[in-house]
């Protein structure tokens, strides 16, 4: 055995020194790369610049003025657990300084205050939603307004036969006189009115917010205007179930404008 060797570890290569020149190539090759990752990323960090004065629906009980409201909320989602037809969602990147903020797009799902308690002030852990609101009456998510008269069913003088949105339509609403407490699907209710009323007919709040008045102007019994009245709280369930397609009545925020405090 003493004739063989043992075999011990082979001693390393020693890494061949770069010159002055390749270091400088890699140098350059590295900035490079560099440079090209900072700028096919630079349009992601530029979306919350860009898109900074984006106003969406806030939630019922948001705080007055959307800076105060975007500071104050953490992003926890727990007023979207709780919303029974899901009207609140949470805001996507594009949304600049707003990411990830709850949200309310009121004509894919208006907020129809199916709860009565609104669950999602209680579920608020830090008061972004306020807490001293007890009646859906005293919210203010924004106000509705006649968006396009000229295509509005009643001043037309035209009623209505039909699925509101659409069988495909994913909404829901609170048909009391179906089930006081459970939402339905609106693709599910048909209407069937001489005189479309729909945004007045289905207003949780009343004639305080939403009300037909004649329009003279026109000089038809037939012909009636949807008036927005001072107790308007910008649930959207009138732009929800508006059946012409963009709805002609529509919910503009109030910039997270709650009563002021």
């Amino acid at each position: 055995m003493s004739g063989i060797a043992s075999k011990g570890p082979k001693p390393r290569r020693r890494r061949r020194r770069l010159s002055r020149r390749e270091e400088a190539r890699r140098r350059f090759l590295r900035a490079t790369l560099v440079s090209v990752a900072l700028l096919a990323t630079w349009p992601l960090a530029s979306v919350p610049v860009v898109r900074r004065l984006r106003i969406r629906l806030r939630p019922p009980g948001a705080l007055q003025g959307e800076q105060r409201f975007l500071a104050a909320c953490i992003k926890c989602g727990q007023c979207v657990q709780v919303c029974p037809v899901q009207a609140i969602a949470l805001a996507d990147l594009f949304d600049g300084y707003g990411h990830g903020a709850p949200y309310i797009d009121a004509r894919a799902q208006a907020c129809d205050f199916s709860c009565d308690a609104l669950s999602c002030i209680l579920a608020c852990p830090t008061g972004a939603l306020r807490h001293d609101l007890n009646a859906k009456e005293e919210v203010r998510i924004g106000t509705a307004r006649l968006a396009r008269p000229d295509a509005c069913l009643a001043r037309r003088g035209e009623g209505f036969r039909g699925l509101a949105r659409g069988a495909g339509f994913r909404g829901r609403l609170r048909y009391e006189e179906i089930d006081r407490w459970t939402a339905q699907p609106v693709a599910e209710y048909a209407y069937d009115v001489d005189l479309c009323d729909l945004c007045v007919r289905e207003c949780p709040i009343g004639e305080s917010a939403l009300r037909l008045e004649p329009d003279a102007a026109e000089g038809g019994a037939r012909r009636m205007t949807p008036v927005v009245g001072e107790g308007c709280v910008g649930c959207g369930v009138c732009e929800m179930i508006c059946p012409e397609e963009p709805a002609c009545i529509a919910v503009d925020p109030s910039a997270a404008a709650e009563v002021p405090a």
